[in-house]
């Protein structure tokens, strides 16, 4: 038996416990890196806990990929896949573009998914039906906007400076031909491409929690996400998605080359 949207939303309702009380509460961060910053905070690893422990207790031969606990069961034919705390630096900033990131995926391919973001209500949920938006607006059907062109299109990336060498010049490359380009959204700007308010995201360095809730987001709502040579997205790396398949053809075509 497979997880229904009444489940996604106890597994957000338990992480929000967990987030929303300790966002701009002055909270302690520890740092995950010996050299460099790499944040981790109470809310992440408490999130988390209170995520895995509903999946165990409801689905306890699913096995489990999380940011913080460690992974269970990889080998199983349902996985899900955690990100407690989506852009922990906006978070210990006191800027509302995190989110908490839940996915499902059968037999390695990503099927159900959620983004949530508590401050503001927003919850972006995926399954085989296509995607929804509950939140302050009602609730509706996702839709990507049908862009025809780069030239007309609006990019987002997390940050410019995450970027180097032949990344950054193909990179600086679609961002010199969009209409509009904005920085530092995290899976914020993803959520704003299934909502039709964006049309592209081009980025790197991503980990499979960073994007297991995020795909079937995308994927429902109409929209394209894949690695810059055009392979499944599951696995993270260097990821674009687009509302439309023309700008995704000709961002893509860039990022190929």
């Amino acid at each position: 038996m497979l997880p229904d949207r009444s489940f996604f939303n106890r597994l957000a309702e338990a992480a929000k416990a967990e987030t929303l009380p300790r966002f701009r509460s002055g909270l302690d961060v520890t740092n995950k890196l010996s050299s460099g910053f790499d944040p981790v905070t109470e809310g992440d690893r408490a999130a988390e806990l209170a995520i895995r422990a509903l999946i165990e207790e409801n689905f306890p031969d699913h096995g489990i990929l999380g940011e913080e606990h460690g992974n269970v069961g990889l080998d199983r034919d349902y996985v899900w896949v955690i990100d407690p705390i989506d852009g922990t630096r906006a978070f210990i900033s006191g800027v509302p573009v995190w989110g908490t990131l839940i996915g499902l995926q059968k037999q390695g391919r990503a099927i159900m998914g959620m983004i949530e973001q508590p401050f503001t209500g927003e919850r972006y949920f995926a399954d085989q039906n296509g995607s929804i938006y509950s939140g302050p607006e009602g609730e509706r059907r996702l839709a990507t906007r049908r862009c025809d062109s780069l030239s007309n299109a609006i990019l987002f990336t997390t940050s410019p400076h995450l970027f180097a060498g032949q990344e950054m010049e193909k990179y600086r490359e679609i961002e010199s031909q969009v209409r509009l380009f904005r920085y530092g959204c995290d899976c914020y700007a993803y959520a704003l491409l299934a909502a039709g308010h964006i049309d592209l995201v081009v980025e790197n360095s991503l980990k499979p929690y960073d994007v297991g809730g995020i795909i079937p987001v995308i994927e429902g709502a109409g929209g394209i996400i894949t690695t810059w040579d055009g392979g499944r997205p599951e696995n993270g790396g260097s990821i674009i998605a687009a509302g439309s398949r023309a700008v995704y053809e000709q961002a893509i075509a860039i990022l190929q080359r």
